[in-house]
């Protein structure tokens, strides 16, 4: 028996889809808990087609995690093609950290969805490792940093933005927080000269 492929949506499937995507990114940044009928009404789309899209919250939720973070993750690739390797993962670190401060109401919400009693489905961050590994290859190879820093060494090192208050003034703490980190991955990098 062959298997079923699901087909395409149709255009204006599609553009009730993006539609929906939109407005609950809005909302749902906004105020975590915001209910699935106020985003469908925001979105000009009725119950049935909301929850044919996204039979549930944690679906809605996780959809636009992912959506998200692959924006992220591609714009490495994008720094690349522009910048010296170095300055594109010091440019691309600031992304990350737009993206986490200013989305607080969605990590909340997806918080929510993946901690609940019988939740299934855990946030991805592949495409983040991936992109850091992808950035810092190039930086290394290109003798900018020191060889050896692995993906998981580095979002380890910058975890520590997440301590801090998004609400405060966290452009400011995170560029400090990331030039340290960026002068520790230029120690010991063959292309940096000794005092």
């Amino acid at each position: 028996m062959a298997e079923k492929k699901e087909a395409p949506l149709r255009s204006d499937a599609q553009r009730n889809r993006e539609r929906i995507l939109e407005v609950a990114l809005v909302e749902l940044t906004r105020d975590a808990d915001t209910p699935l009928s106020v985003i469908a009404k925001k979105a000009r789309v009725g119950q049935g087609t909301f929850y044919r899209n996204f039979p549930n919250r944690e679906a809605l939720v996780l959809e636009i995690y992912r959506h998200e973070i692959q924006q992220v993750a591609d714009h490495a690739a994008q720094l690349l093609e522009t910048r010296e390797p170095d300055r594109a993962l010091r440019e691309w670190m600031d992304r990350l950290a737009r993206f986490a401060m200013t989305k607080v109401g969605l990590a909340d919400a997806i918080r929510q969805v993946t901690s609940a009693p019988g939740a299934a489905v855990k946030p991805e961050y592949t495409p983040v490792t991936s992109a850091a590994d992808l950035i810092l290859r190039a930086a290394e190879k290109a003798g900018t940093i020191r060889p050896g820093i692995t993906a998981d060494d580095f979002i380890l090192a910058i975890s520590g933005m997440f301590l801090i208050d998004p609400h405060g003034d966290w452009e400011a703490r995170t560029t400090w927080l990331f030039d340290l980190v960026m002068d520790g991955l230029r120690a010991g990098a063959p292309g940096q000269k000794a005092d």
